[in-house]
């Protein structure tokens, strides 16, 4: 079971996770995280980064190490990892990475109350997706075919998984639309019933045998 975390918005591991690096300051840190594709791990909203930096050192995992101030620029605090950070990021990316936790992807969300949707229009909708997904997947093989040869694949570990869980929905979705196309799929008929008559059925086990 996932632990309550004093600062639990997975910007404040990045977060923690550049400092351990070197010293930076805020402006840096957003920086780092953008050059290295850090939105494309996790929901970032950059607007919050000053205050999941605020929170992180009000609960001692960053601390000031200086102040610096740049020609006519405002001045900036530089922060460094504090060893509770330290001890903190460890063993959150422990958690992560050896405790499974729900997820609730947007798709779910949507397929728990597809029959909203008459079938013909979920099918469309669902090739729709298909083709937005071969794009993605072919535009993300060959990013990562180009940076095989100069970054080492432990850094680029992060690309494969979000690749192959794509995949993994693309094979789902194919699967899903050959039984729509064929008329495969149970209940089938009972779903397309209920939008050409605007009428639900007595007995919902119409759903569970009907083909």
């Amino acid at each position: 079971m996932a632990k309550r975390r004093r600062v639990s918005n997975l910007l404040g591991l990045h977060i923690m996770a550049t400092l351990s690096i070197q010293p930076m300051h805020p402006y840096e840190i957003a920086a780092q995280l953008k050059a290295f594709g850090k939105d494309q791990d996790i929901k970032i909203q950059w607007g919050s980064l000053y205050t999941v930096v605020q929170n992180l050192e009000k609960h001692g995992f960053i601390e000031a190490a200086e102040t610096v101030r740049e020609g006519r620029r405002p001045e900036r605090t530089v922060y460094r990892l504090a060893p509770a950070g330290r001890q903190e990021m460890i063993d959150w990316i422990r958690e992560l990475l050896g405790t499974p936790e729900p997820e609730f992807p947007r798709l779910q969300a949507a397929l728990s109350i597809v029959a909203v949707l008459p079938p013909g229009e979920v099918i469309e909708l669902l090739e729709q997706r298909l083709g937005i997904l071969a794009a993605e997947n072919e535009k993300t093989r060959l990013d990562l075919d180009a940076n095989r040869a100069h970054v080492p694949r432990l850094f680029l570990i992060e690309t494969e998984y979000r690749l192959a869980v794509r995949e993994a929905e693309v094979a789902w979705i194919t699967g899903l639309l050959k039984e729509l196309r064929d008329g495969t799929m149970a209940g089938l008929t009972a779903w397309q019933r209920v939008h050409d008559t605007g009428e639900l059925p007595e007995d919902f086990s119409d759903f569970m045998t009907e083909m």
